[in-house]
C-alpha cells in the first residue's frame, strides 16, 4: 500500500506539540481590527490550542500517529 501524503494546507496551518496537542492560529485576526482592543489583538496573536474534537481530524491530515 502506498504511503499517506501529508495534507499541504494542514501542514502550513497546524503544528503538533511535544505532548501531542495541536496548535494553530486564532480566528478573527485578519481584518476589522480597528474596533478590537489592543489587549484582545495581542491575545489573538498567540497560538491557540485546537479543541479535543478537532485534534484527531487535524492529526489525520498531518499523518501523525494516535
Amino acid at each position: 500500500m502506498p504511503k499517506m501524503k501529508t495534507h499541504s494546507g494542514a501542514k502550513k496551518r497546524f503544528k503538533v506539540t511535544a505532548k501531542g496537542k495541536v496548535r494553530g492560529r486564532h480566528a478573527f485576526t485578519s481584518h476589522i481590527l480597528e474596533k478590537k482592543s489592543p489587549k484582545r489583538k495581542r491575545a489573538l496573536g498567540r497560538p491557540a490550542i485546537m479543541s479535543d474534537h478537532d485534534a484527531p481530524r487535524i492529526k489525520k491530515l498531518l499523518g501523525v500517529g494516535k
